[in-house]
């Protein structure tokens, strides 16, 4: 097994097409894919020899395995993800679906765990798989927050509620960004967020935030217009009052001490862009996420994938979840439009009844 996946782009044409073919046999069937079954379906005229050369290319770059003593070959982990990743074509959730979707939230009366619970039966019956239904959060307010470096490019934020709950979620973290800078925005969020939640916080922040900006524009216009300093890159994160004439103010003690008071503001207006960076981070993610076998620990041992699509209120923050769990060899070009699409409807109804 190689240590880590191949390109796709790295594989030869022929190689490419006898894998796909491989992968959605095995997807349809759930048997191994011999290369007899392949040189049947191929436009071109290839010997068996040929295609079982190409399978055992493949299975030596771990796309492919051998189940058993049999010539079929089945994809491996990583020759399913490539497949999800580089070769499956998602469309439109088809009539039929869309016809059993649109009728199980039928007139829209039902109260929203009734709703969510029918949802999650149709979902299991249209797949043949076990549903996942995570209901609409509550947004609590925050009780204490954390940021940890792991390393350049990748940081945690541990948030715990004041209704007891912890999350811990990954994100990669602002650009220049150290431990320490963590720290001194984590004791920021902390000093302020009693009763406030994440986005409550968001929005202390960003008046924060204009509050400083006002305050240095008003003391830095008298410096410009009296030509004791100018603005370089106005309103950029890389702005800069550059002074000119220092030794003149040092008999204006006033513009001195207004002078000191910006350098103040500057440096606090930066770390709060920070803050507010951090928090966008902690709330961020989105999208239909596929999970083959052991990328999820939860399947790690059962050999199943989860196809899982986030819904969100009318303020497009993700509040839930639906998905499918069921054998790795999962029609995903179906499921994952059938749950892209649930997800979809399951927030439009949430965001009409707010």
């Amino acid at each position: 097994m190689p240590q880590k996946s191949p390109h796709f782009e790295d594989i030869s044409d022929r190689s490419r097409e006898v894998f796909r073919r491989v992968v959605e046999g095995y997807l349809a069937t759930g048997a191994p894919v011999g290369s007899r079954a392949i040189t049947q379906t191929l436009s071109e005229q290839v010997s068996a020899a040929t295609i079982r050369n190409v399978m055992q290319d493949l299975e030596h770059l771990g796309l492919l395995g051998s189940p058993h003593t049999s010539a079929g070959r089945v994809p491996t982990q990583i020759g399913l993800r490539m497949f999800v990743d580089g070769i499956l074509e998602v469309g439109d959730v088809n009539g039929e679906d869309r016809q059993v979707i649109d009728s199980t939230f039928g007139n829209n009366q039902q109260d929203v765990t009734t709703l969510l619970d029918r949802v999650g039966s149709a979902l299991s019956g249209m797949t043949q798989g076990a549903s996942l239904v995570l209901t609409p959060k509550q947004e609590a307010p925050i009780k204490h927050i954390d940021f940890v470096s792991l390393s350049r490019e990748r940081a945690l934020v541990v948030l715990v509620f004041a209704d007891g709950r912890v999350e811990n979620r990954i994100f990669e973290p602002p650009a220049g960004q150290t431990p320490s800078s963590m720290r001194e925005a984590a004791n920021f969020l902390n000093a302020i967020a009693e009763g406030h939640t994440l986005s409550q916080l968001g929005e202390i922040i960003t008046r924060e935030i204009k509050a400083r900006r006002s305050e240095i524009d008003t003391l830095a216009a008298e410096l410009v217009q009296s030509g004791f300093a100018t603005w370089q890159d106005e309103g950029q994160a890389t702005e800069r009052l550059i002074v000119r004439g220092r030794g003149n103010l040092l008999s204006d003690h006033e513009s001195e001490a207004d002078l000191d008071r910006i350098r103040t503001l500057f440096d606090d207006l930066e770390r709060k862009r920070d803050i507010a960076q951090f928090l966008e981070l902690a709330e961020g993610g989105d999208g239909v996420r596929i999970f083959i076998g052991s990328e999820n620990k939860l399947f790690s041992l059962s050999g199943s994938s989860l196809v899982v699509s986030p819904y969100m209120n009318a303020d497009q923050k993700i509040i839930g979840a639906v998905g499918v769990i069921g054998p790795t060899r999962l029609n995903y070009g179906r499921i994952v439009p059938i749950v892209n699409y649930t997800a979809q409807l399951v927030g439009k109804m949430i965001a009409d009844r707010s």
